[in-house]
């Protein structure tokens, strides 16, 4: 099935190139914040942080069609010895402009994805109460949604078509609030110097809250995971990124030469082809 795939180079707090209720579904993991070891201060604060969440989860509402959802995979972030809650506060702030709060999942990473670190051998130095500090395995899938879904709005054929698979359903467990899933692994090629979340994840949620044919956005779209997953599943896709050098990561990831470039500039925004890069090969 043909598909549109299009990546907008530019800040997901401002999604100015979509439409009003144009998407109907978005699936997305925004950065973690100020994680040590991937995006170590990279917000000057807590709040900068939430303000970001906030401004995007207000032009996500506005691009989503009613009764769509949001499907959110973040969770709370130990920086410098503190927590901060970011799980409660997104739903907070997805609640205050509009969302509603349908359900949560949790991603757990296998358990030989993380041997005991700094943090939980405390406890092996110093083997009394109040050393104890866990490791982490677990990340949440938040599950929101605009309003009421009319079911009746899809027509027989499409229904038939985006069947789900009762086999794939019950096998891999996909009826639970707990999802095993392998995480990607640190030599992947592609995903190197980004913190990307497995195909998996997307495919189960692309799967299970769209139709084919219809229009998934990514408003952080890292290395183009959800993208790439959407055209396999016979759904267009946009994708929003701030990081302008992971252009040729997502071209090899979705494998599209008709993936649609949108990069701006001061408000002006430049469409770039296939042929116009390979043309400014040749030129260089």
């Amino acid at each position: 099935m043909n598909t549109i795939q299009k990546i907008i180079f530019g800040n997901a707090m401002s999604m100015t190139e979509i439409s009003d209720k144009s998407i109907h579904l978005i699936v997305t993991s925004p950065p973690y914040f100020n994680a040590p070891f991937d995006y170590k201060d990279l917000f000057k604060n807590y709040e900068q942080y939430l303000g970001v969440i906030r401004k995007m989860a207000k032009e996500a509402y506005r691009v989503l069609q009613q009764g769509r959802i949001f499907a959110l995979n973040i969770d709370d972030m130990l920086v410098n010895g503190e927590k901060y809650p970011i799980t409660a506060d997104a739903i907070k702030i997805f609640q205050n402009v509009g969302f509603r709060y349908r359900d949560k999942i949790v991603w757990k990473k296998p358990d030989g994805y993380l041997r005991i670190s700094k943090r939980s051998g405390v406890l092996l130095q110093n083997p009394y109460p109040m050393y104890f500090y866990p490791d982490n395995l677990l990340e949440s899938i938040i599950i929101f949604q605009k309003g009421k879904f009319n079911y009746r709005s899809i027509s027989m054929e499409i229904r038939e078509k985006s069947k789900i698979d009762k086999k794939e359903f019950q096998q891999n467990n996909w009826h639970k609030t707990i999802w095993e899933i392998t995480n990607v692994l640190p030599d992947s090629k592609l995903e190197k110097g980004v913190a990307a979340f497995p195909d998996e994840l997307p495919y189960r949620l692309i799967k299970l809250f769209s139709y084919i044919g219809e229009t998934v956005l990514d408003p952080f779209a890292g290395s183009g995971t959800t993208m790439k997953v959407a055209k396999q599943l016979g759904r267009n896709s946009i994708g929003i990124e701030i990081i302008r050098d992971l252009e040729s990561i997502i071209r090899k990831k979705v494998n599209c030469d008709s993936l649609t470039v949108i990069e701006r500039n001061k408000g002006k925004y430049r469409f770039v082809t296939l042929d116009y890069i390979e043309n400014k090969k040749k030129e260089i």
